[in-house]
């Protein structure tokens, strides 16, 4: 689950990070009380998009040349008209797509004295199954591209959680940075919050870029963008609380309702199978004969014949689908629940596209059977090759 700026600076707040004032706020109107607020000279009009790259971005619409999602003013006047201009815009940056993301939410923020970039990153390292540290002198950058152009000026470390943080990190992210003096001591202290807020909170990811070092010699965080797991958020309803659906799939959120593991995608082929591992082999295959999967879909192994109608339903409502591949190797699932669940989908949403059926395993006689006495039009399949290269085939014949 990802969170807006905004709200990733509210929660690194509560661990004592430094973050500067800001104000959120969701309409025109309230841009000149947000600026008020907190004073100027200087404010930041940042869009609030799930999205990287919004300082960079183009709303579409908007003259070439156009400023970006994110701008910097000394007139209250130019925070007023910023947020005429942006809210309820589409921007589009390097991560959105050309589709882009609509703007719901800005954030008003008071500007910063700069006198360096840096960048921080947490994530959850699944080779050695600790927190791993990314740090790089090279903040406000692409970080893929310094990876690629310049290694060297990245580091990288990683926490054991049997110690939990300890003082030597700090020191690692200071002499990564070039601090010394106070300013490594900023960043060990920094670096413990850092560490608290990840663990506590169940993150998956944590980016600051910037973190800065202010003109007056302090570290700030100047951005921030925060994933959390989506499986620990039992345990954080206050994190709960924060989700914007605006900016998830629909797909993806009914997909949710019913324990269905779903990724939207952009291809026009719809799958359903069972097993993280038959899924991507899946997807694969359709490649491989020439065509892109809408999704990745795994309705599990003990799906009932309500989650794989629910399932069946999710991918006949992504108008991109123009056909579907059903693709089931019964162990724990049962070929005939798989069978009764796509019939009964079919029943309420109809069946406009081709459809081509695998069915192995468990029960798959009475599955294959539940099928032939229909009366759909189902393409059968005796295997995955052989099913992917159906599928394909009538989608291409239209």
């Amino acid at each position: 689950m990802n969170i807006h700026e905004y709200q990733a600076k509210a929660v690194l707040k509560e661990f004592g990070l430094p973050v500067s004032r800001g104000v959120a706020i969701f309409k025109p109107d309230e841009a000149a009380a947000a600026a008020d607020a907190l004073g100027g000279p200087v404010w930041v009009v940042k869009s609030q998009i799930h999205a990287g790259g919004r300082g960079k971005g183009t709303f579409k619409g908007a003259p070439a040349g156009a400023k970006g999602g994110v701008r910097v003013t000394k007139s209250k006047d130019e925070v007023v008209q910023f947020a005429s201009e942006m809210l309820g815009a589409t921007l589009v940056t390097v991560q959105t797509g050309e589709a882009g993301k609509q703007v719901n939410r800005l954030y008003i923020e008071e500007g910063a004295s700069i006198a360096a970039e840096f960048y921080l990153s947490m994530l959850v390292d699944r080779e050695t199954g600790r927190v791993a540290f990314v740090v790089s002198t090279e903040g406000g950058m692409d970080i893929e591209q310094v990876a690629h152009d310049s290694p060297e000026k990245i580091v990288t470390f990683s926490v054991d959680p049997a110690t939990g943080i300890m003082p030597h990190h700090g020191r690692a992210v200071a002499k990564a940075l070039g601090l010394s003096g106070p300013q490594a001591k900023e960043a060990g202290a920094l670096t413990e919050k850092l560490y608290a807020a990840f663990t506590a909170k169940d993150m998956s990811m944590l980016e600051i870029n910037p973190l800065v070092l202010t003109g007056d010699g302090h570290l700030k965080c100047l951005d921030a963008k925060i994933s959390f797991d989506s499986n620990a958020l039992y345990r954080h309803p206050d994190i709960v609380a924060l989700r914007d659906e605006t900016e998830e799939d629909a797909k993806e959120i009914e997909a949710s309702k019913y324990d269905l593991a779903y990724i939207a995608l952009d291809g026009t082929i719809g799958c359903m199978v069972n097993g993280a591992g038959l899924a991507m082999a899946t997807l694969d295959i359709i490649k491989l004969y020439g065509e892109e999967p809408a999704n990745f879909l795994d309705v599990g192994g003990g799906a009932s014949e309500e989650k794989v109608t629910a399932a069946f339903k999710i991918i006949t409502a992504d108008p991109q689908v123009k056909g579907i591949l059903v693709n089931i190797f019964g162990g724990i699932m049962k070929c005939d629940v798989i069978a009764r669940g796509v019939l009964a989908a079919v029943k309420a949403v109809g069946l406009e596209v081709p459809l081509v059926v695998r069915l192995e395993g468990t029960n798959v006689e009475e599955g294959k059977e539940i099928i032939r006495n229909s009366g759909l039009n189902v393409i059968p399949a005796d295997d995955l090759d052989d099913a992917a290269q159906k599928i394909v085939a009538a989608v291409k014949k239209g």
